[in-house]
């Protein structure tokens, strides 16, 4: 029996306002006017870095509550296109009515999600590092597939991201890449895709066409911020620098601007190499190393509170999911079962059903 429109419209109205109710949209209000006051002093614009996290956050903001608005004015229209097409006996309104309604309940679905990320991270922005596994000249091609689902997953949803470093493998690909995902709870909506990703297809490196099975590892970590205290004494770090590469050796530019750093006590191992100067390198390397030990923090805390709860800490973090190209096509998450034929529309980033899957997978687990 279907459900009346009627009933499911106040439904999708009473769940919209429990979310209101949990994102607050008057303090986002308050929050947006105060941003704007910041944004409109000249004195603002001195430091570009915090510039432009004024103006990301207010965009950010701005985007958030006109689409609140946006979804009550089209509960409204769409219940009132349900009764003109009652009334009038129009079939062609009420089939554009029921599209509608179906649009808004996947759309309520998504900002559902976003009421599940309350970790103390999730706000952040997301740092990627991909690294190839084994496979060979097929990993390091599927790292740069990879890189490339996520990349194209941002510009689907608008988000703006900085690749930091690629190191290029001899033959085909790269070794591994690390960029950012500039947008308020990429990291909490992202943090799920940590883990070691399994392609398998035909190799484009073998003579013989045969089958391949690949790896490449994606580490998600929360883009440190000024309230952050990591303290790297200089005596701790050896900074290196050098010409950055582009594919197969090929010089980018002709100074050593490129900056590696080592953190000696732990062997961490970032570098960054944009076509920027080294001074901006060097501060964009540190900032990445400042992630990485704010997550191997959280790491250690966790594992302790995972020791007196014994329950054998982060598990999920090891193979997440399988892509299979070859003999049929299929890719399938192996926590929440999620999975698609589609495996094109996966490969140009269309990965939103097994993100929402991976929230709402960790949230019931407490990760």
């Amino acid at each position: 029996m279907a459900t009346d429109p009627a009933s499911e419209i106040s439904e999708l109205i009473a769940t919209l306002a429990s979310v209101e109710a949990v994102l607050n949209p008057d303090a986002m209000r308050k929050e947006a006017e105060g941003l704007r006051e910041r944004s409109a002093d000249p004195g603002l614009w001195s430091d570009q870095d915090q510039a432009q996290e004024v103006t990301r956050r207010l965009s950010y903001l701005d985007a958030e509550l006109a689409r609140l608005a946006a979804l009550h004015r089209r509960l409204d229209d769409t219940a009132v296109m349900f009764e003109l097409a009652d009334s009038e006996q129009d079939e062609p309104t009420r089939q554009e009515a029921e599209r509608e309604l179906a649009a808004l309940r996947k759309e309520m679905e998504q900002l559902e999600i976003r009421t599940l990320l309350s970790g103390e991270y999730d706000a952040r922005e997301a740092l990627i590092s991909i690294n190839a596994g084994a496979g060979g000249a097929d990993a390091a091609d599927w790292t740069e597939g990879l890189r490339r689902i996520y990349l194209r997953w941002a510009e689907r949803h608008g988000y703006s991201t900085e690749i930091y470093d690629t190191s290029y493998a001899e033959e085909a690909g790269i070794k591994s890449t690390t960029f950012t995902i500039r947008a308020p709870y990429a990291y909490g909506t992202l943090r799920g895709e940590h883990g070691t990703h399994r392609m398998v297809r035909i190799s484009k490196y073998d003579n013989q066409g045969r089958r391949q099975t690949s790896f490449a590892m994606v580490d998600v970590l929360p883009v440190v911020q000024q309230v952050d205290h990591i303290d790297i004494p200089e005596d701790e770090i050896r900074v290196d620098v050098f010409r950055s590469s582009g594919p197969g050796g090929q010089g980018v530019n002709t100074t050593d601007s490129a900056v590696r750093i080592t953190h000696l006590p732990t062997g961490i191992v970032v570098s960054c190499q944009n076509e920027r100067s080294q001074i901006q390198n060097k501060a964009t390397a540190m900032a990445v190393l400042q992630s990485k030990l704010l997550e191997r923090k959280r790491e250690e805390q966790a594992a302790k509170l995972n020791e007196l709860r014994g329950d054998g800490g982060r598990s999920w973090g090891t193979q997440i999911r399988n892509y299979v190209l070859h003999p049929y096509q299929n890719v399938k998450d192996l926590r929440t079962g999620v999975e698609t034929g589609n495996t094109a529309a996966v490969m140009d980033g269309e990965i939103d059903d097994f993100i929402e899957a991976e929230i709402r997978w960790l949230r019931s687990r407490g990760l």
